[in-house]
């Protein structure tokens, strides 16, 4: 005979599996969710970022551009003006989590995991008629779209021969953090990070989340 006991672990360990069952249903809108891909011990998602909290459509697909340490997206709308541009600098010593455009379960990354995704290799090619990064070993890589950025100046920068990604990491100066942050930025011949392919906070570029 079930003790009450028995009965609330059946009841719990029910209520955990259908849990887990939910959280991979087909149901799930699929910008809200990503698999990743396991990456030299890192969790890379496949998609950019689009609207705040939610991933871009396909591997392919630009997605938004962000300031670093702000949550607000922007479009790559080739309008030269959008309303609302902040051209301020944006403070932090960090990229903060409350300003973090990842979908849950996701972050802004380091620049020394962004570091270690380099470390693992990559390739320029063409994917789907978009031109980008191709990181890692078959058949754990991820696609970096090359789809340009927005400028502190609030024009968009049609950089097609170039991907830029933000690190959650700034750049210190000898005695202070200055305002610019560390970066991905790549194109067919280079690919750079840290403080060489830092960039100005205020400018917007792509985001590509890990697992927290």
């Amino acid at each position: 005979m079930q003790t009450m006991t028995d009965m609330k672990k059946i009841l719990l360990l029910s209520t955990l599996f259908f849990l887990g069952l939910s959280t991979y249903s087909d149901n799930t809108p699929c910008n809200l969710t990503d698999k990743g891909v396991l990456i030299n011990g890192i969790r890379w998602a496949t998609r950019n970022v689009d609207a705040p909290g939610t991933f871009a459509e396909t591997p392919e697909s630009p997605g938004m551009f962000f300031q670093w340490n702000r949550r607000k997206g922007w479009s790559m709308s080739y309008e030269q003006r959008l309303e609302g541009w902040d051209r301020s600098i944006p403070e932090g010593t960090k990229w903060s989590a409350e300003n973090d455009p990842c979908p849950e379960g996701w972050r802004v990354p380091t620049i020394d995991e962004i570091n270690s995704l380099v470390d693992a290799g990559s390739e320029w090619i063409n994917q789907n008629d978009v031109n980008g990064r191709l990181f890692g070993t078959a058949p754990y890589q991820i696609f970096l779209p090359s789809v340009g950025f927005r400028g502190f100046d609030n024009n968009f920068h049609r950089d097609i021969g170039r991907g830029w990604y933000w690190s959650s990491s700034p750049i210190r100066g000898r005695f202070f953090i200055n305002n610019d942050a560390k970066a991905l930025r790549f194109n067919r011949r280079i690919v750079r990070t840290g403080n060489r392919g830092g960039s100005w906070r205020a400018n917007a570029l792509s985001v590509r989340c890990v697992a927290k």
